[in-house]
């Protein structure tokens, strides 16, 4: 397996980073309009909390093809999360200052999905 057989999906920086990204989310989107409580701020809580749940899920299933299966699927998750973000600063929900913190964390979780990535394959 990816030689963290014994760790914790709770030890892996891109987890602890999604449930930032996750908490940054959740406090945006309270300043969002009403009309947009089951649209676009329900698909963005959603979408950012899959990534770390995709790490989780993938992470406990041990098997480096199934980890390999949800890492691709949390940068799915974060193209997702950028995307809605960028329709949020067109519909005026929020402006680029208010973003700063969610895009590096954005960044950095990308950065660090895709290595690990890598490391998973190598070991393959």
């Amino acid at each position: 397996m990816w030689g963290l057989e014994n760790v914790s999906h709770k030890n892996l920086d891109i987890w602890v980073l999604g449930i930032k990204l996750s908490k940054e989310i959740y406090k945006l989107t309270e300043q969002f309009p009403d009309c947009e409580k089951f649209g676009i701020t329900s698909q963005l809580r959603r979408a950012s909390v899959s990534i770390p749940a995709n790490i989780a899920e993938g992470a406990a299933r041990h098997t480096d093809k199934e980890f390999l299966n949800f890492l691709h699927i949390t940068r799915g998750s974060i193209s997702e999360v950028d995307t809605l973000l960028v329709v949020c600063l067109e519909l005026n929900y929020c402006k680029s200052a208010d973003l700063e913190i969610i895009d590096k964390l954005l960044k950095e979780i990308y950065n660090k999905t895709n290595a690990l990535i890598k490391r998973i394959k190598e070991k393959s």
